[in-house]
């Protein structure tokens, strides 16, 4: 039992007032987010129940929420979330390994930068969905085409953060490296890559949101599975609730692999003053 006076717990082992006010403020900080999100929902709902919202333009959420329970209950949703996370999954980890590695070789070696960056660059302007014709000819229906996709629509992404976060670390820290003795490789793994490192995971972010945006497309291509597919068959039997379920959870993937992303780049640049600040702040 600590007591009252330390400001720590009360008599009766509670929190505080003072302890209240704070967790109640954090809580409501946490889920400040999520109050447009609600509001637009019930708004949503009303227009849809009052008959402001024609349904043959766009179901109501009583509609999406039926024919959720309709697919999840017949297995094919979970099945076709599934899928399209498999695809995006190798699509971004095929991506994101190339385009790290040849973003860090880029980056450390002035001979690679003049030898490669203008050939990725140029290549970069070509767009990747542009593509799907060669892919098709060249891989054929499988899933090959779709995953490669998908991965290059991250590469670029990658390489173009991972370049610009080694060139811009301070030259003075680079120097001061050396002054310690530390080797090359010593001074790449402890001082260039952690000052790269915050602009690197804002690239896989971003990336990660071209993974979806591409696999919308990817799964268009005589697809019969994955959500793609489920949109498309949707649209041809004019089911628009699908559709709308299917935009809900595209937001959702898209939310919550930019949620796990800024969780690992809190954990790892929990040394950088901008996040310690942040932390001390929450």
């Amino acid at each position: 039992m600590v007591d009252a006076t330390s400001g720590n717990l009360s008599a009766s082992g509670d929190l505080p007032p003072s302890g209240l006010w704070r967790l109640s403020g954090r809580v409501a900080w946490q889920l400040l987010p999520w109050v447009l999100p609600v509001l637009l929902i019930l708004l949503w709902h009303g227009a849809a129940i009052s008959g402001h919202l024609n349904r043959s333009v766009l179901p109501g959420p009583l509609d999406v929420v039926d024919v959720t329970i309709s697919l999840v209950n017949r297995g094919q949703l979970q099945h076709h979330i599934l899928v399209s996370l498999q695809r995006v999954a190798l699509g971004f980890a095929l991506g994101a390994v190339t385009g790290l590695a040849l973003g860090i070789i880029v980056g450390l070696s002035i001979a690679a930068r003049q030898i490669a960056d203008l050939t990725v660059q140029m290549v970069r302007t070509v767009p990747h969905l542009a593509l799907v014709p060669l892919m098709i000819f060249w891989f054929g229906i499988g899933e090959e085409p779709r995953i490669l996709l998908v991965a290059l629509g991250v590469v670029f992404s990658v390489y173009i953060n991972t370049v610009s976060g080694i060139r811009s670390v301070d030259p003075k820290l680079v120097e001061m490296g050396r002054s310690y003795g530390l080797s090359k490789a010593e001074l790449i793994w402890s001082i260039i890559l952690p000052g790269a490192l915050q602009q690197i995971l804002t690239g896989i972010r971003y990336a990660l949101g071209v993974a979806w945006l591409t696999l919308v497309v990817a799964e268009t291509i005589a697809s019969r599975e994955g959500l793609g597919f489920l949109a498309q068959d949707a649209r041809e039997l004019l089911r628009l609730d699908v559709i709308v379920l299917v935009i809900l959870i595209y937001a959702v993937a898209g939310w919550l692999a930019d949620f796990l992303t800024r969780l690992v780049e809190a954990r790892l640049l929990s040394w950088h003053p901008s996040y310690s600040q942040q932390g001390s702040r929450t």
